[in-house]
């Protein structure tokens, strides 16, 4: 099969991009508006693309094509957010927290969450999230309607036994969800296996 992505609309083209790069790292992010009240949100196009210095990115899409997501608004006014990443029993919450919402109003109220302040953002960060990045702003690109956020990290949280001293990953205890097709389709990390690269 051959698909012509030019002579498609931007949905049918989101369809077979986000169903056949797969599966995705998941970001729930959290940010703040104006008033302090805590923004959280799921986004699946997302990434680690650098170390020197640490970037991360991710593409929040538009409400509608005028109208910026609350988490790229929350960004450009503040320049802080942190990025968590969620396992399966968080799965649910993170699902939730994509429910469409009227602005100012916290997408964490009523949910089985608790906030804890970050250290180097104004941003606070979901304790039960088993790693988070504090991050700023680094840079937006915006291509189309697409809006690419580059952040730099700052501080790395990790719930204890996930990492070891020298920031090596511990399998057995760390099982991120992945995104799988669109719309509600996603994959588990418990299946891991080493293939060695050669010298």
């Amino acid at each position: 099969m051959t698909f012509d992505l030019e002579s498609l609309t931007p949905g049918e083209r989101y369809r077979i991009l986000a169903s056949i790069v797969t599966p995705r790292p998941i970001a729930w992010i959290t940010t703040t508006d104006e008033k302090g009240t805590i923004n959280a949100a799921p986004f699946s196009f997302f990434n680690v693309f650098g170390s020197n210095p640490p970037i991360i990115a991710f593409a929040p899409g538009n409400k509608d094509s005028e109208t910026p997501k609350d988490t790229a608004r929350n960004i450009r006014r503040s320049g802080e957010f942190v990025v968590h990443m969620v396992t399966a029993e968080l799965g649910q919450a993170m699902v939730d927290t994509s429910a469409t919402l009227p602005h100012g109003t916290s997408e964490l109220t009523g949910l089985p969450l608790t906030t804890v302040p970050s250290e180097k953002v104004a941003v606070p960060r979901i304790s039960e999230a088993p790693i988070a990045l504090e991050c700023t702003e680094h840079s937006t690109i915006e291509i189309g309607s697409n809006r690419l956020i580059i952040g730099l990290v700052h501080l790395v949280h990790a719930h204890e036994g996930i990492l070891d001293e020298k920031g090596y990953l511990q399998h057995d205890s760390y099982h991120p969800l992945g995104r799988m097709a669109a719309p509600d389709w996603y994959s588990r990390t418990t299946d891991q296996f080493e293939i060695p690269r050669p010298d």
